[in-house]
């Protein structure tokens, strides 16, 4: 069973009386009256990180992407609990030490601080953040109008040729591979965008499973589709490179997740708000569709306005 029809099924009934849950349909918690929201997610070993060989580093991934949880929504987050799950093999005192010193270092890059958590002794590795910000607004999820234009941050899909790196499907030249490993285990948050977002930004989301099945749940309680245009959607440098060498194809790498950009909707009347802030802040945001009529069925289009289909919509957890 996928797990949004668990959620529906068996839990958003339980939600009801709660108007802070969002009805179990967005990334975080809201409290209004306490400015309070909060965000809880789970990585497993196998599924959300090949090994734990470098926990340093696998460490750093899953707090980035936790916080990018609240930072799309407009929030800085402040405050996080960390609960594991490990044995004598995995959170052994050179790890506990890596691990120790990678969360100093995000600390401070971040301005967030540690306050609790848990640890068990099991034979599977994983763990749970919790996350904590404070604020008496969120951009919400669900909140796409029709004719927005669609804005993605950043550059997409160097995190799944890392991964791809990593389980030795691809091997490049050091150089490269340095690249995109670190690209996939240092996600590059846009953290200085966070508190500008309610500028222009009807809507938002970040890009954990992919570029397509975030979109389809940015507006999947609205009666709405969208276009996208291939060519538009924002690559490195060095994907760029891959692609012309003809070692991976554009429409194969840019929806498979993990690059913990924020994808957000806005009117069209505040591109050049947009485009004034991207070039203040030194980041790359770029448009990439629009938002239509439900009418009208979801597309994408390549360089040569050809209608295609992505083969991988991203990542969903099936039970």
């Amino acid at each position: 069973m996928h797990e949004f029809e668990i959620i529906k099924k068996y839990f958003s009934k339980l939600s009801i009386n709660n108007r802070s849950s969002l009805n179990l349909n967005d990334d975080v918690f809201f409290d209004k009256l306490k400015n309070l929201v909060i965000s809880v997610d789970t990585y497993i070993e196998g599924t959300h990180f090949i090994d734990f060989k470098k926990p340093d580093l696998v460490v750093k991934k899953i707090l980035r992407s936790s916080i990018s949880d609240l930072i799309c929504k407009g929030v800085n987050p402040k405050y996080y609990f960390i609960s594991g799950s490990g044995n004598e093999r995995s959170l052994t005192k050179k790890n506990l030490k890596k691990i120790s010193q990678s969360l100093k270092e995000e600390q401070k890059k971040y301005s967030i601080y540690l306050s609790g958590g848990d640890t068990v002794n099991s034979k599977k590795l994983s763990f749970t953040i919790t996350t904590i910000g404070f604020s008496n607004k969120i951009i919400f999820r669900n909140k796409a109008k029709i004719n927005d234009d669609i804005y993605v941050t950043g550059n997409l899909g160097d995190s799944f040729i890392g991964l791809k790196i990593l389980k030795k499907k691809i091997n490049l030249n050091k150089e490269l591979n340095d690249y995109f490993k670190k690209k996939y285990f240092l996600p590059d948050l846009k953290f200085n965008l966070t508190n500008k977002l309610f500028s222009f930004a009807n809507t938002s989301i970040d890009i954990s499973d992919g570029l397509i099945a975030d979109l389809n749940k940015l507006i999947n309680k609205q009666n709405l589709s969208y276009k996208l245009y291939l060519n538009d959607i924002p690559v490195s440098k060095n994907l760029r490179k891959l692609i012309n060498m003809n070692i991976v194809k554009k429409k194969s790498c840019v929806s498979k997740g993990d690059d913990y950009q924020i994808l957000f909707t806005s009117s069209k009347s505040k591109s050049r708000i947009i485009n004034k802030l991207s070039k203040s802040l030194g980041i790359k945001i770029s448009k990439i569709g629009k938002i239509c009529n439900h009418k009208a069925k979801s597309q994408i289009y390549d360089e040569k306005n050809r209608k295609i289909s992505l083969k991988n919509d991203g990542y969903y957890h099936n039970f």
